[in-house]
């Protein structure tokens, strides 16, 4: 039997994106994003509002980075949403992690966070059903110790996914199937 339940604002699960810039005075700004996907192979949307520091950070920077949240950092990435970089400047530095600036866009790379895609800015889109901040991928970085030769392995990267029916963290690694083959045992 199935039951009503109430509404949320989201789909479960959502990534845990942790979308990062460099304010004006050349200081770290990190925002926790669960709202976000890919828009084609090589493009990305955050569903994100113009209030948002980091989307101000964007606009005038015209570039970001977005990394995945893992396990290990569950509480850097929560703060991370918890906290506005509209009112607390400092909260990079507030969470102990470290940053490189990438070599292809003008953003940092949080060295703590095992994947990091670089991206370019290339449009917002505030209307009533815009999708917000939309980037172009120019390069994707791994942790070599999330790595299988050449490929990221899910179960070593321990990424995290946010539920908005619980406000729970929820690791992310077992493999229950393969992707356009398992379905094919069905096909007549």
């Amino acid at each position: 039997m199935r039951k009503n339940i109430r509404t949320t604002d989201a789909i479960f699960p959502m990534p845990v994106l942790m979308i990062a810039t460099y304010n004006t005075d050349g200081t770290i700004d990190v925002m926790n994003a669960a709202w976000g996907m890919m828009l084609e192979k090589d493009h990305i949307v955050l569903n994100l509002s113009e209030g948002h520091k980091t989307v101000k950070n964007i606009r005038n920077k015209r570039a970001f980075t977005v990394s995945i949240a893992n396990a290990k950092h569950v509480v850097e990435a929560d703060y991370f949403g918890v906290v506005s970089g509209n009112n607390t400047p400092n909260k990079f530095e507030n969470s102990g992690l470290t940053a490189t600036k990438s070599e292809h866009v003008d953003a940092p790379i949080i060295n703590e966070f095992p994947v990091c895609m670089e991206c370019e800015f290339i449009e917002y889109q505030d209307e009533k059903y815009g999708c917000g901040v939309i980037g172009k991928i120019v390069n994707v970085t791994a942790d070599e110790n999330v790595m299988t030769g050449d490929k990221i392995d899910i179960s070593l990267l321990d990424a995290i996914a946010y539920d908005p029916y619980t406000y729970g963290y929820y690791k992310i690694g077992e493999r229950v199937g393969n992707a356009f083959r398992d379905g094919l045992k069905l096909k007549k």
